[in-house]
């Protein structure tokens, strides 16, 4: 499909988004299981049902648009997916708090490509004015940085104190 107008980058993004969040759920789930540290857990476990939301108000944005969100794979997340299981699920661990720390990092990097890609569709939606999804997805954008938030107080909360210890 050629991408000739923003309404077409728009949808383009839109499907890819719901890729990148399909790719990423497994994963997220599999970090949250290996994490030692309780609160880190939790946030994971948090963090997917986020990522499932996302993705149901994504879909719910694609089908008043007639379009099928899994008509694109995100290659960019399929990336991050494999770094992620390669370095914080594949790799041996001495310390607990060390792969608590790389979970953290690989987790947070799935985020930040998630808080970029919403970014964008929101401001792609405030300009093409389709308020009713720009208000979603500023939701799935606030829930991204939130989960993000969360991550990082966990880790300098106490992870990476521990870890460098």
């Amino acid at each position: 499909m050629a991408l000739n107008t923003l309404q077409d980058l728009y949808h383009d993004q839109l499907q890819d988004i719901w890729s990148a969040n399909k790719q990423a759920l497994a994963v997220v789930n599999e970090l949250g299981r290996a994490a030692t540290d309780k609160a880190l857990s939790e946030a994971l476990i948090d963090g997917s049902n986020g990522i499932s939301q996302g993705m149901e108000k994504v879909a719910q944005i694609c089908a008043k648009h007639d379009l099928d969100p899994s008509d694109e794979h995100c290659r960019a997340m399929e990336g991050l997916v494999k770094e992620a299981r390669a370095h914080a699920l594949q790799t041996e661990f001495g310390d607990p708090a060390v792969h608590d720390a790389m979970i953290i990092t690989q987790y947070q990097r799935m985020v930040h490509y998630a808080l970029a890609g919403y970014g964008c569709l929101l401001a792609f939606a405030n300009r093409l004015n389709l308020d009713e999804d720009g208000a979603i997805l500023e939701k799935c954008l606030d829930d991204t940085y939130d989960g993000d938030r969360r991550c990082t107080e966990i880790a300098t909360g106490g992870i990476n104190k521990d870890a460098a210890a």
